[in-house]
């Protein structure tokens, strides 16, 4: 027995983000994710839950089946299976749900999209974007322009 692959698959492994730490780059996990840093780049996993403390941040999408926001989201978030927006949520981008429970506060600054058969599709088979950034000068001003090409899935 491939004792790699086993605990690559376990649903009790735990991944912990803390205070203070910042990723830039995808992130794939399995198991369960709990954020107190900062992710600039997208989250995904087809088995998981994740998890972001009101300390946390993530710049880019999540796909995940089970997240949990206390924190804050630039980007959209895919829920396939269930979407919990704590109080001191605040999500910036589109909200795709199969099932959805917000608390007095949270807040979506984007459009809450109710979705049944989210959960019946793996997160892998849902279209990730591919971001690429291109700097041009503008009468001596340095611009980012963010351009968002979506990939078809197989």
């Amino acid at each position: 027995m491939n004792t790699t692959k086993a605990v690559a698959r376990n649903s009790d492994a735990t991944t912990l983000i803390s205070h203070g730490t910042e990723i830039h780059g995808d992130v794939r996990f399995h198991g369960s994710m709990h954020v107190e840093g900062r992710i600039v780049g997208d989250v995904v996993s087809d088995d998981g839950v994740l998890r972001l403390a009101e300390a946390g941040s993530i710049e880019g999408d999540i796909h995940a089946p089970n997240v949990v926001v206390n924190g804050k989201v630039k980007g959209n978030v895919y829920a396939t299976e269930r979407l919990e927006l704590a109080a001191k949520a605040e999500i910036s981008g589109n909200v795709h749900y199969a099932l959805i429970e917000m608390v007095m506060g949270a807040q979506v600054n984007g459009s809450l999209e109710h979705m049944p058969k989210l959960a019946e599709t793996k997160v892998s088979e849902i279209p990730l974007k591919n971001k690429d950034t291109k700097k041009t000068a503008d009468k001596g001003r340095i611009e980012k322009q963010v351009m968002q090409v979506e990939v078809e899935g197989n």
